[in-house]
Protein backbone atom coordinates (compact mmCIF):
# COMPACT_ATOMS: atom_id res chain seq x y z
CA UNK A 1 0.00 0.00 0.00
CA UNK A 2 2.60 2.42 0.72
CA UNK A 3 4.90 2.09 -2.18
CA UNK A 4 1.08 2.14 -4.65
CA UNK A 5 0.53 5.23 -2.52
CA UNK A 6 4.37 6.53 -3.14
CA UNK A 7 3.37 6.16 -6.86
CA UNK A 8 0.40 8.03 -6.70
CA UNK A 9 2.47 11.01 -4.88
CA UNK A 10 4.94 10.87 -7.70
CA UNK A 11 2.74 10.66 -10.85
CA UNK A 12 0.98 14.08 -9.33
CA UNK A 13 4.06 15.26 -8.86
CA UNK A 14 5.11 14.86 -11.87
CA UNK A 15 1.64 16.56 -13.79
CA UNK A 16 1.98 19.47 -11.43
CA UNK A 17 2.73 22.21 -13.10
CA UNK A 18 3.11 26.01 -12.06
CA UNK A 19 2.25 27.43 -15.15
CA UNK A 20 -1.42 29.02 -15.13
CA UNK A 21 -3.47 28.10 -18.15
CA UNK A 22 -6.17 30.42 -19.78
CA UNK A 23 -8.94 30.22 -22.13
CA UNK A 24 -11.66 31.85 -24.56
CA UNK A 25 -13.88 31.60 -21.34
CA UNK A 26 -11.34 33.10 -18.49
CA UNK A 27 -8.29 35.36 -20.31
CA UNK A 28 -9.59 38.22 -20.23
CA UNK A 29 -11.09 38.52 -16.53
CA UNK A 30 -8.47 36.78 -15.26
CA UNK A 31 -5.44 38.62 -17.16
CA UNK A 32 -6.40 42.11 -15.14
CA UNK A 33 -5.53 40.22 -11.37
CA UNK A 34 -2.03 40.32 -12.44
CA UNK A 35 0.38 43.46 -12.43
CA UNK A 36 2.62 41.40 -14.85
CA UNK A 37 2.34 38.25 -16.49
CA UNK A 38 3.94 36.41 -19.47
CA UNK A 39 1.88 34.30 -21.57
CA UNK A 40 2.62 32.10 -23.89
CA UNK A 41 0.19 31.42 -27.24
CA UNK A 42 1.08 27.69 -27.93
CA UNK A 43 -0.23 25.48 -31.01
CA UNK A 44 0.46 21.08 -29.17
CA UNK A 45 1.24 20.35 -33.01
CA UNK A 46 3.96 22.83 -33.28
CA UNK A 47 7.65 22.35 -32.93
CA UNK A 48 9.05 24.95 -31.71
CA UNK A 49 6.53 24.88 -28.97
CA UNK A 50 7.29 21.38 -27.90
CA UNK A 51 10.97 22.57 -27.38
CA UNK A 52 10.42 25.65 -25.20
CA UNK A 53 7.69 23.71 -22.87
CA UNK A 54 9.98 22.14 -20.56
CA UNK A 55 12.09 25.17 -20.22
CA UNK A 56 8.85 27.14 -19.86
CA UNK A 57 8.23 25.11 -17.45
CA UNK A 58 11.15 25.69 -15.45
CA UNK A 59 11.07 29.17 -15.74
CA UNK A 60 7.01 29.27 -14.20
CA UNK A 61 8.77 27.15 -10.66
CA UNK A 62 11.38 29.50 -10.49
CA UNK A 63 9.71 32.75 -10.94
CA UNK A 64 6.70 31.11 -8.85
CA UNK A 65 5.78 34.27 -6.32
CA UNK A 66 7.55 36.66 -8.55
CA UNK A 67 5.99 36.96 -11.56
CA UNK A 68 3.31 34.47 -12.75
CA UNK A 69 3.97 32.37 -16.63
CA UNK A 70 0.66 31.56 -17.97
CA UNK A 71 -0.22 29.90 -21.82
CA UNK A 72 -2.81 29.58 -24.08
CA UNK A 73 -3.77 26.96 -26.44
CA UNK A 74 -4.39 28.43 -29.88
CA UNK A 75 -5.66 25.64 -31.15
CA UNK A 76 -8.94 25.64 -28.23
CA UNK A 77 -8.58 29.28 -27.77
CA UNK A 78 -9.25 30.57 -30.87
CA UNK A 79 -10.97 33.63 -29.96
CA UNK A 80 -8.34 35.00 -27.33
CA UNK A 81 -5.89 34.46 -29.93
CA UNK A 82 -7.91 35.98 -33.05
CA UNK A 83 -8.00 39.31 -30.89
CA UNK A 84 -4.79 39.41 -29.86
CA UNK A 85 -3.32 38.86 -33.58
CA UNK A 86 -1.37 35.85 -32.70
CA UNK A 87 -0.37 34.74 -36.17
CA UNK A 88 2.34 32.25 -35.11
CA UNK A 89 3.90 29.90 -32.75
CA UNK A 90 4.88 29.82 -30.23
CA UNK A 91 4.17 33.79 -29.49
CA UNK A 92 5.19 35.40 -25.87
CA UNK A 93 3.51 38.21 -25.08
CA UNK A 94 4.38 40.77 -21.38
CA UNK A 95 1.04 41.74 -20.07
CA UNK A 96 0.97 44.44 -17.61
CA UNK A 97 -2.21 45.21 -15.72
CA UNK A 98 -4.59 43.31 -18.11
CA UNK A 99 -3.03 45.19 -21.03
CA UNK A 100 -0.77 43.65 -23.93
CA UNK A 101 2.34 45.97 -23.20
CA UNK A 102 4.27 44.14 -26.11
CA UNK A 103 6.04 40.75 -27.40
CA UNK A 104 8.53 38.88 -25.28
CA UNK A 105 11.87 39.53 -27.22
CA UNK A 106 14.13 38.11 -24.38
CA UNK A 107 15.57 34.35 -24.66
CA UNK A 108 13.98 31.55 -24.62
CA UNK A 109 15.64 29.40 -22.27
CA UNK A 110 14.74 28.74 -18.72
CA UNK A 111 17.60 31.02 -17.59
CA UNK A 112 17.29 33.77 -20.11
CA UNK A 113 13.39 33.69 -19.11
CA UNK A 114 13.77 34.32 -15.65
CA UNK A 115 16.51 36.74 -16.19
CA UNK A 116 14.71 38.58 -18.50
CA UNK A 117 11.27 38.64 -16.20
CA UNK A 118 13.08 39.79 -13.20
CA UNK A 119 14.06 42.70 -15.04
CA UNK A 120 10.77 43.59 -16.05
CA UNK A 121 9.52 42.79 -12.30
CA UNK A 122 11.86 45.31 -10.54
CA UNK A 123 12.36 48.77 -11.13
CA UNK A 124 13.69 49.94 -14.93
CA UNK A 125 16.67 51.43 -13.23
CA UNK A 126 18.34 51.09 -9.85
CA UNK A 127 19.66 54.32 -7.89
CA UNK A 128 22.81 54.50 -6.91
CA UNK A 129 23.17 56.81 -3.75
CA UNK A 130 26.85 55.68 -2.61
CA UNK A 131 30.19 54.94 -3.81
CA UNK A 132 30.12 51.34 -2.52
CA UNK A 133 26.85 50.93 -4.46
CA UNK A 134 28.22 52.20 -7.56
CA UNK A 135 31.26 49.59 -6.97
CA UNK A 136 29.04 46.99 -6.90
CA UNK A 137 26.70 47.65 -9.47
CA UNK A 138 30.04 47.77 -12.17
CA UNK A 139 31.12 44.48 -10.16
CA UNK A 140 28.37 42.62 -11.93
CA UNK A 141 29.43 39.78 -14.70
CA UNK A 142 27.15 41.52 -17.15
CA UNK A 143 27.45 44.82 -19.15
CA UNK A 144 26.05 48.02 -17.01
CA UNK A 145 24.47 51.57 -18.20
CA UNK A 146 24.77 54.27 -15.43
CA UNK A 147 23.19 57.60 -15.98
CA UNK A 148 24.59 60.62 -14.03
CA UNK A 149 22.85 63.53 -13.64
CA UNK A 150 23.22 66.44 -11.26
CA UNK A 151 19.48 67.20 -10.83
CA UNK A 152 17.54 64.37 -10.10
CA UNK A 153 14.07 66.85 -11.50
CA UNK A 154 16.42 67.59 -15.22
CA UNK A 155 14.70 66.24 -18.55
CA UNK A 156 17.52 64.94 -18.82
CA UNK A 157 17.04 62.30 -16.08
CA UNK A 158 13.42 61.80 -17.42
CA UNK A 159 14.64 61.13 -21.18
CA UNK A 160 17.34 58.24 -19.92
CA UNK A 161 14.49 56.85 -17.56
CA UNK A 162 12.35 56.22 -20.28
CA UNK A 163 15.25 54.65 -22.43
CA UNK A 164 15.84 52.24 -19.64
CA UNK A 165 12.41 51.35 -19.65
CA UNK A 166 12.57 50.57 -23.36
CA UNK A 167 15.55 48.77 -23.21
CA UNK A 168 14.93 47.06 -19.50
CA UNK A 169 14.74 43.66 -21.13
CA UNK A 170 18.36 43.43 -22.50
CA UNK A 171 20.27 45.76 -20.52
CA UNK A 172 20.98 46.54 -16.95
CA UNK A 173 20.44 50.62 -16.04
CA UNK A 174 21.48 52.72 -12.66
CA UNK A 175 21.72 56.20 -11.91
CA UNK A 176 23.01 58.59 -9.46
CA UNK A 177 22.62 61.91 -8.61
CA UNK A 178 25.82 62.06 -6.24
CA UNK A 179 28.11 64.91 -6.66
CA UNK A 180 31.22 62.86 -5.84
CA UNK A 181 30.21 60.52 -8.62
CA UNK A 182 30.30 63.28 -11.17
CA UNK A 183 32.90 64.37 -10.64
CA UNK A 184 35.09 60.92 -10.75
CA UNK A 185 33.52 60.35 -14.30
CA UNK A 186 34.60 63.72 -15.35
CA UNK A 187 30.93 64.60 -16.40
CA UNK A 188 29.23 68.19 -15.76
CA UNK A 189 25.08 68.35 -15.96
CA UNK A 190 24.35 64.95 -17.26
CA UNK A 191 25.71 61.97 -18.90
CA UNK A 192 25.28 58.55 -19.63
CA UNK A 193 28.27 56.08 -19.15
CA UNK A 194 28.59 52.55 -20.44
CA UNK A 195 30.53 50.11 -18.56
CA UNK A 196 31.03 47.34 -20.78
CA UNK A 197 31.66 43.43 -19.19
CA UNK A 198 34.79 43.34 -16.96
CA UNK A 199 36.34 39.94 -18.30
CA UNK A 200 35.87 40.83 -22.04
CA UNK A 201 38.58 44.05 -21.08
CA UNK A 202 41.00 44.22 -23.97
CA UNK A 203 43.52 46.38 -25.64
CA UNK A 204 41.90 46.89 -29.04
CA UNK A 205 38.93 49.15 -26.94
CA UNK A 206 37.99 51.11 -24.38
CA UNK A 207 36.45 49.28 -21.23
CA UNK A 208 33.64 52.51 -21.27
CA UNK A 209 31.95 55.08 -23.55
CA UNK A 210 30.73 57.93 -23.00
CA UNK A 211 27.44 59.95 -23.80
CA UNK A 212 26.82 63.18 -23.02
CA UNK A 213 25.39 65.47 -26.10
CA UNK A 214 27.15 67.83 -27.84
CA UNK A 215 23.98 70.19 -27.20
CA UNK A 216 20.95 70.51 -25.09
CA UNK A 217 18.32 68.84 -27.26
CA UNK A 218 20.90 66.16 -28.17
CA UNK A 219 20.18 64.01 -24.77
CA UNK A 220 16.85 62.52 -25.99
CA UNK A 221 15.27 59.24 -25.35
CA UNK A 222 16.15 57.95 -29.18
CA UNK A 223 19.69 59.53 -28.94
CA UNK A 224 20.25 57.29 -25.68
CA UNK A 225 18.96 54.02 -27.24
CA UNK A 226 21.13 54.33 -30.10
CA UNK A 227 24.09 54.96 -28.14
CA UNK A 228 23.11 52.52 -25.66
CA UNK A 229 22.74 49.74 -28.45
CA UNK A 230 25.39 50.70 -31.11
CA UNK A 231 28.59 50.58 -27.99
CA UNK A 232 27.10 48.38 -25.32
CA UNK A 233 28.29 44.98 -26.90
CA UNK A 234 31.96 46.15 -28.15
CA UNK A 235 34.03 45.13 -30.92
CA UNK A 236 33.91 40.86 -30.33
CA UNK A 237 31.10 39.84 -27.30
CA UNK A 238 30.60 36.64 -26.42
CA UNK A 239 27.44 35.40 -28.20
CA UNK A 240 25.01 33.68 -26.25
CA UNK A 241 21.94 32.29 -26.32
CA UNK A 242 20.60 35.18 -24.16
CA UNK A 243 22.05 38.31 -26.11
CA UNK A 244 21.89 36.66 -30.11
CA UNK A 245 18.22 38.33 -30.26
CA UNK A 246 20.41 41.69 -29.95
CA UNK A 247 23.27 40.72 -31.74
CA UNK A 248 21.97 39.24 -34.77
CA UNK A 249 20.43 42.15 -35.88
CA UNK A 250 23.26 43.13 -38.39
CA UNK A 251 25.98 41.22 -40.62
CA UNK A 252 28.21 39.61 -38.09
CA UNK A 253 31.17 37.19 -38.21
CA UNK A 254 31.09 34.21 -35.30
CA UNK A 255 34.13 32.77 -34.62
CA UNK A 256 33.27 29.56 -32.68
CA UNK A 257 35.54 26.91 -30.41
CA UNK A 258 35.46 26.34 -26.43
CA UNK A 259 34.42 29.58 -25.02
CA UNK A 260 34.64 29.15 -21.55
CA UNK A 261 35.15 32.37 -19.31
CA UNK A 262 33.94 30.61 -16.26
CA UNK A 263 36.59 27.80 -16.79
CA UNK A 264 38.90 28.99 -18.96
CA UNK A 265 39.02 32.77 -19.28
CA UNK A 266 42.85 33.02 -20.53
CA UNK A 267 42.38 30.06 -23.06
CA UNK A 268 38.81 31.54 -24.45
CA UNK A 269 40.96 35.43 -24.79
CA UNK A 270 43.75 33.88 -26.62
CA UNK A 271 41.12 33.35 -29.67
CA UNK A 272 39.06 36.46 -29.51
CA UNK A 273 42.09 38.52 -29.25
CA UNK A 274 43.41 37.35 -32.32
CA UNK A 275 39.74 37.62 -33.99
CA UNK A 276 39.75 40.97 -32.73
CA UNK A 277 43.17 42.01 -34.42
CA UNK A 278 42.09 41.00 -37.88
CA UNK A 279 38.69 43.41 -36.82
CA UNK A 280 40.23 46.01 -36.14
CA UNK A 281 42.10 46.11 -39.49
CA UNK A 282 39.33 45.96 -41.60
CA UNK A 283 36.96 48.44 -39.09
CA UNK A 284 39.56 51.04 -39.30
CA UNK A 285 39.14 50.66 -43.13
CA UNK A 286 35.50 51.75 -42.28
CA UNK A 287 34.12 48.06 -43.13
CA UNK A 288 30.58 47.63 -41.95
CA UNK A 289 30.47 43.95 -40.15
CA UNK A 290 30.41 43.11 -36.13
CA UNK A 291 31.93 40.40 -35.07
CA UNK A 292 31.61 37.61 -31.97
CA UNK A 293 32.80 34.36 -30.52
CA UNK A 294 30.53 31.68 -29.22
CA UNK A 295 31.05 28.30 -27.59
CA UNK A 296 30.84 25.93 -30.74
CA UNK A 297 28.75 23.30 -27.89
CA UNK A 298 26.13 26.16 -27.69
CA UNK A 299 25.62 26.29 -30.98
CA UNK A 300 26.36 22.75 -32.47
CA UNK A 301 22.98 22.72 -34.08
CA UNK A 302 23.42 26.06 -36.12
CA UNK A 303 26.67 24.80 -37.03
CA UNK A 304 25.46 21.92 -38.47
CA UNK A 305 22.99 23.50 -40.41
CA UNK A 306 25.42 25.12 -42.04
CA UNK A 307 27.27 21.55 -42.79
CA UNK A 308 29.85 23.00 -39.76
CA UNK A 309 31.28 20.28 -37.04
CA UNK A 310 33.52 21.82 -34.22
CA UNK A 311 32.97 18.48 -32.09
CA UNK A 312 36.55 18.27 -32.61
CA UNK A 313 39.80 20.27 -33.10
CA UNK A 314 41.08 23.00 -31.17
CA UNK A 315 41.03 26.35 -33.83
CA UNK A 316 37.93 28.17 -34.08
CA UNK A 317 35.74 27.65 -36.85
CA UNK A 318 34.18 31.17 -38.39
CA UNK A 319 31.12 31.87 -41.14
CA UNK A 320 29.22 35.08 -41.22
CA UNK A 321 25.56 35.47 -40.74
CA UNK A 322 23.73 38.03 -42.53
CA UNK A 323 20.83 39.82 -41.02
CA UNK A 324 18.71 38.81 -44.00
CA UNK A 325 19.89 34.79 -43.25
CA UNK A 326 22.54 34.04 -45.41
CA UNK A 327 25.86 32.03 -44.46
CA UNK A 328 28.99 32.19 -45.85
CA UNK A 329 31.61 29.68 -44.07
CA UNK A 330 35.61 29.91 -43.33
CA UNK A 331 36.79 26.63 -45.55
CA UNK A 332 40.32 27.49 -44.98
CA UNK A 333 41.68 26.54 -41.29
CA UNK A 334 42.07 29.37 -38.57
CA UNK A 335 45.31 30.23 -38.47
CA UNK A 336 47.07 31.56 -35.20
CA UNK A 337 48.40 34.78 -37.28
CA UNK A 338 45.51 35.10 -38.58
CA UNK A 339 46.31 35.80 -42.16
CA UNK A 340 43.32 32.88 -43.01
CA UNK A 341 40.45 34.72 -41.52
CA UNK A 342 42.22 37.93 -43.65
CA UNK A 343 41.88 36.36 -46.58
CA UNK A 344 38.50 35.36 -45.99
CA UNK A 345 37.17 38.21 -44.90
CA UNK A 346 38.63 39.97 -47.95
CA UNK A 347 36.78 37.46 -50.05
CA UNK A 348 33.58 38.41 -48.53
CA UNK A 349 33.78 41.89 -48.56
CA UNK A 350 34.88 41.48 -52.22
CA UNK A 351 31.65 39.59 -52.83
CA UNK A 352 33.53 36.34 -53.98
CA UNK A 353 32.09 34.06 -51.20
CA UNK A 354 29.23 31.97 -52.43
CA UNK A 355 26.15 31.64 -49.47
CA UNK A 356 25.77 28.50 -47.89
CA UNK A 357 22.74 26.58 -49.03
CA UNK A 358 21.58 23.76 -46.76
CA UNK A 359 19.72 21.06 -49.35
CA UNK A 360 18.27 17.67 -49.51
CA UNK A 361 18.81 15.69 -52.96
CA UNK A 362 17.14 16.95 -55.83
CA UNK A 363 14.60 14.95 -56.36
CA UNK A 364 14.63 12.50 -59.77
CA UNK A 365 12.13 12.11 -61.01
CA UNK A 366 10.43 16.04 -60.09
CA UNK A 367 7.41 16.01 -62.32
CA UNK A 368 4.24 15.51 -59.94
CA UNK A 369 1.55 17.96 -59.85
CA UNK A 370 3.60 19.60 -57.16
CA UNK A 371 7.14 20.37 -57.62
CA UNK A 372 9.32 19.47 -54.69
CA UNK A 373 11.48 22.48 -53.95
CA UNK A 374 15.18 21.62 -52.29
CA UNK A 375 17.86 23.98 -52.13
CA UNK A 376 19.63 23.34 -54.54
CA UNK A 377 16.99 23.94 -57.28
CA UNK A 378 15.07 26.58 -55.46
CA UNK A 379 17.01 29.25 -57.78
CA UNK A 380 16.25 26.63 -60.75
CA UNK A 381 12.22 26.46 -60.48
CA UNK A 382 11.15 29.55 -58.79
CA UNK A 383 13.20 32.08 -60.33
CA UNK A 384 12.58 31.51 -63.77
CA UNK A 385 11.29 34.23 -65.27
CA UNK A 386 8.57 32.65 -67.75
CA UNK A 387 6.63 31.38 -65.02
CA UNK A 388 4.55 32.40 -62.15
CA UNK A 389 4.96 30.05 -58.62
CA UNK A 390 2.91 29.30 -55.98
CA UNK A 391 5.58 28.12 -53.23
CA UNK A 392 4.06 26.15 -49.54
CA UNK A 393 6.68 26.13 -46.99
CA UNK A 394 6.12 23.38 -44.83
CA UNK A 395 7.23 21.37 -41.94
CA UNK A 396 6.78 17.48 -41.95
CA UNK A 397 5.85 17.41 -38.25
CA UNK A 398 3.14 20.68 -38.86
CA UNK A 399 -0.52 19.13 -38.19
CA UNK A 400 -1.94 22.65 -40.44
CA UNK A 401 0.41 20.85 -43.25
CA UNK A 402 -0.79 17.68 -43.05
CA UNK A 403 -4.34 19.33 -43.57
CA UNK A 404 -3.36 21.22 -46.47
CA UNK A 405 -1.26 18.44 -48.14
CA UNK A 406 -4.32 16.85 -50.38
CA UNK A 407 -5.94 20.39 -51.07
CA UNK A 408 -2.48 21.54 -52.05
CA UNK A 409 -1.96 18.21 -54.68
CA UNK A 410 -5.52 18.62 -56.04
CA UNK A 411 -4.50 22.15 -56.64
CA UNK A 412 -1.90 21.29 -58.78
CA UNK A 413 -3.36 18.47 -60.00
CA UNK A 414 -6.27 21.27 -61.10
CA UNK A 415 -3.57 23.44 -62.53
CA UNK A 416 -1.60 20.68 -64.28
CA UNK A 417 -2.14 21.52 -67.97
CA UNK A 418 -1.04 25.46 -67.41
CA UNK A 419 2.14 25.70 -68.96
CA UNK A 420 2.52 29.20 -67.11
CA UNK A 421 2.37 28.34 -63.60
CA UNK A 422 4.05 26.09 -60.90
CA UNK A 423 2.34 24.67 -57.93
CA UNK A 424 5.76 23.64 -55.68
CA UNK A 425 6.36 22.97 -51.87
CA UNK A 426 9.59 23.07 -49.90
CA UNK A 427 10.70 21.32 -46.19
CA UNK A 428 11.64 24.40 -44.86
CA UNK A 429 13.38 22.90 -41.93
CA UNK A 430 15.59 21.10 -44.12
CA UNK A 431 16.54 23.47 -46.39
CA UNK A 432 17.83 27.03 -46.90
CA UNK A 433 14.96 29.41 -47.05
CA UNK A 434 15.99 32.43 -49.43
CA UNK A 435 16.01 35.79 -47.77
CA UNK A 436 13.06 37.22 -49.50
CA UNK A 437 10.76 34.73 -47.91
CA UNK A 438 10.12 35.51 -44.16
CA UNK A 439 9.30 31.95 -42.81
CA UNK A 440 7.96 32.00 -39.25
CA UNK A 441 5.46 29.45 -38.87
CA UNK A 442 4.15 26.79 -41.04
CA UNK A 443 2.57 26.53 -43.23
CA UNK A 444 3.66 29.85 -44.88
CA UNK A 445 3.01 30.33 -48.48
CA UNK A 446 3.92 32.76 -51.39
CA UNK A 447 3.42 33.75 -54.74
CA UNK A 448 6.49 34.54 -56.83
CA UNK A 449 4.92 36.36 -60.12
CA UNK A 450 6.79 37.02 -63.08
CA UNK A 451 8.64 39.95 -63.11
CA UNK A 452 8.60 40.04 -59.37
CA UNK A 453 10.71 36.83 -58.11
CA UNK A 454 12.79 39.61 -56.12
CA UNK A 455 9.53 40.68 -54.01
CA UNK A 456 6.95 37.70 -53.97
CA UNK A 457 3.55 38.64 -52.20
CA UNK A 458 2.76 36.40 -48.89
CA UNK A 459 -0.43 34.55 -49.68
CA UNK A 460 -2.39 35.12 -46.72
CA UNK A 461 -6.68 34.21 -48.17
CA UNK A 462 -8.28 30.62 -47.06
CA UNK A 463 -7.05 27.36 -47.84
CA UNK A 464 -9.27 25.54 -49.70
CA UNK A 465 -8.87 24.70 -53.36
CA UNK A 466 -11.34 27.40 -54.64
CA UNK A 467 -9.58 29.80 -52.90
CA UNK A 468 -6.44 29.19 -53.72
CA UNK A 469 -7.89 29.12 -57.69
CA UNK A 470 -9.84 32.47 -57.06
CA UNK A 471 -6.68 34.17 -55.66
CA UNK A 472 -4.17 32.61 -58.72
CA UNK A 473 -6.97 34.38 -61.55
CA UNK A 474 -6.64 37.79 -59.77
CA UNK A 475 -2.69 37.62 -59.31
CA UNK A 476 -0.95 35.28 -62.15
CA UNK A 477 0.22 36.83 -65.00
CA UNK A 478 -1.72 34.95 -68.19
CA UNK A 479 -4.95 33.70 -67.85
CA UNK A 480 -5.24 30.57 -65.64
CA UNK A 481 -6.06 27.00 -67.22
CA UNK A 482 -7.77 25.20 -64.94
CA UNK A 483 -9.25 21.93 -65.54
CA UNK A 484 -13.02 22.19 -64.98
CA UNK A 485 -14.66 19.47 -61.82
CA UNK A 486 -16.32 16.93 -63.36
CA UNK A 487 -20.20 17.71 -62.91
CA UNK A 488 -21.89 15.06 -60.53
CA UNK A 489 -24.64 13.34 -62.73
CA UNK A 490 -28.54 13.49 -60.86
CA UNK A 491 -29.26 9.88 -59.79
CA UNK A 492 -32.84 9.08 -61.88
CA UNK A 493 -35.70 8.77 -59.59
CA UNK A 494 -36.99 5.13 -59.39
CA UNK A 495 -40.81 5.30 -59.78
CA UNK A 496 -42.57 3.08 -57.53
Amino acid sequence: MLKVLLFAFLCGAARASDVIEFTDDDFFDRIKDHSLILVEFFAPWCGHCKRLAPEYEVAATRLKGVVPIAKVDCTVSGNVCGKLKVSGYPTLKIFRDGEDSGPYEGPRTADGIVSTMKKQAGPASVEIKTAAEFDKFLGDRDAGVVGFFSDSGSAAQTEFMKAANFLRENYRFAHTNLEELLLKQTIEGQGVVIFRAPHLNNKFEESSVKFTGLFSGDFTNANIKQFIEDNIFGMCPHLTDDNKEQLFKSDMLVAYYDVDYEKNPKGSNYWRNRVMKVAKGFLDQGKKLTFAVANKNSFSADLAEIGLDASTGEVPVVRVRTANGNSFVMTEEFSRDGKALERFLQDYFDGKLKRYVKSEPIPEPNDGPVKVLVGDNFDEIVNDDTKDVLIEFYAPWCGHCKTLEPKYKELGEALSADPNIIIAKMDATANSVPPEYEVRGFPTIYFAPIGQKSSPKKYEGAREVKDFISYLKKEATHPLVAQEEPKKKKKKKTEL
